[in-house]
């Protein structure tokens, strides 16, 4: 008999004349079994099978619902805000599960388009309700501690688990060129502003006004940029992206199946996003809230705590792909989020911000541009060689331990833009 997803996709008489094809080789009578008229029922309950409880992370789903109780029923901010950052961590990995099962249906380059587009969906909202209730300085610390998160503590973390399963690991540096191309792109991008800032003897109206046009326009060439990544990526030099199809082929080759309709997939990616979003929308809506009451920095929880959720299902993935020696993999989940969101989500929040009458800009500050250039070159460092061991990945996470110690201590004020004001000032006045 054709499998649910069959069923599902439109082929409900195909199924049922090969239903009756098989009946009819055992006895004379053509008829079809009473218990298929319930095939919609069972589709529904393995449907639900294979993605409520397709993970080990479903454990972290009954939290959900006390979220959304906790918030019903006010049991207070940081209550909400820490069952909504818990309730994102499931939810933020069956998202990347069903755009993999979609992906089967559309094909190669649909399916990368849409991975590119939901594979950061979490990151995504996260930023549109920051920038609707206008949490600049927030969003900024998450799309930044995004970026940090995935080459320090997601590709830390694979290097060194590839280097305890295996002395050492190969991997083809044309991908990771690639990648660390976009990355310094952006981080010149970022970096400009800062230099405009901190650099220029004007008034602080016309270097606010300066900066913001700066970034206007660098986010639309960041974006032109990505487009061209993109075309590179799944159209013009797709075979360097395609490395593990030609790994497949060498010893163990497996063909993989989607394991539901795309039907199904489609309306639970939907389920999800709406549950994103509102676990989304608390969370930026108590999270200032949260650190004051527990006292722990707000860069703290936006630069380090948010991220981690935001990448469970790529820091899973990527650790899973590196215990099977397929480095390539996990170099190309790792570098490739963080790419996306340097030169995809950063741009398109500035964008969007400027659509809203929002004067959100690319300066980041002194200190947290300086951590994001400091990963971005020992990453690069750490992969020029195309080869890896346990210390490499061991330096990358304690890096990242490090900088989680800095903004750990650090007490930002709600109010960012008196504090680069106040450090202008005070810049100004020692080199005076």
């Amino acid at each position: 008999m054709g499998s649910l997803y069959d069923l599902e996709n439109g082929d409900v008489l195909k199924a049922i004349h090969v239903v009756k094809s098989e009946k009819s080789t055992t006895s004379p009578a053509i008829d079809v079994s009473p218990d298929d008229r319930f095939w919609i029922l069972r589709m529904f309950l393995a449907n639900v099978q294979e993605v409520m409880l397709g993970s080990n992370l479903s454990v972290l789903l009954p939290v959900i619902p006390l979220a959304f109780v906790a918030q019903c029923y006010d049991f207070g901010s940081p209550w909400v805000f820490a069952m909504s950052l818990l309730g994102l961590t499931p939810l933020a990995e069956r998202v990347s599960f069903l755009t993999e099962q979609i992906a089967y249906f559309t094909g190669p380059t649909v399916g990368g388009l849409l991975n590119a587009t939901c594979g950061n969906a979490t990151e995504l909202i996260i930023a549109l309700f920051a920038i609707h209730q206008r949490k600049i300085h927030v969003l900024k610390y998450s799309l930044l501690g995004s970026i940090i998160s995935n080459l320090l503590l997601v590709l830390g973390s694979s290097l060194f688990c590839g280097g305890i399963a295996y002395k050492e690991q190969i991997f083809d540096r044309k991908q990771v060129d690639t990648n660390s191309l976009l990355l310094l792109l952006g981080l010149l991008c970022q970096i400009l502003p800062l230099l405009i800032r901190y650099g220029g003897m004007e008034a602080a109206e016309s270097v606010s006004g300066s900066v913001l046009e700066l970034s206007r326009a660098s986010s639309i060439v960041m974006l032109l940029v990505y487009a061209a990544y993109l075309l590179f990526q799944l159209k013009t030099h797709s075979q360097v992206f395609n490395l593990h199809q030609e790994e497949g082929s060498n010893k163990e080759v497996t063909e993989e199946k989607a394991v539901i309709g795309f039907f199904s997939a489609f309306v639970w990616l939907v389920i999800m996003t709406v549950a994103i979003a509102i676990l989304s929308e608390s969370v930026v809506g108590t999270i200032e809230v949260a650190s004051d009451t527990w006292r722990i920095s707000l860069s703290f929880i936006s630069i380090i705590l948010l991220p981690i959720v935001g990448n469970a299902a790529e820091h899973a993935g990527s650790v899973i792909f590196a215990f099977k020696n397929k480095l390539d993999l996990s170099l190309g989940v790792a570098m490739g989020s963080a790419t996306q969101i340097s030169m995809f989500l950063v741009p398109f929040c500035v964008i969007v911000a400027w659509i809203m009458g929002i004067p959100m800009n690319l300066d980041f500050g002194l200190l947290e541009t300086g951590c994001l250039a400091f990963s971005i070159l020992l990453t690069v460092i750490t992969l020029q060689d195309g080869s890896s061991h346990y210390l490499k990945g061991l330096v990358l996470g304690l890096a990242y331990v490090i900088i989680g110690a800095c903004f750990f201590v650090q007490d930002i004020p709600s109010n960012q833009s008196n504090v680069n004001d106040l450090g202008i000032r005070l810049f100004r006045s020692s080199s005076s």
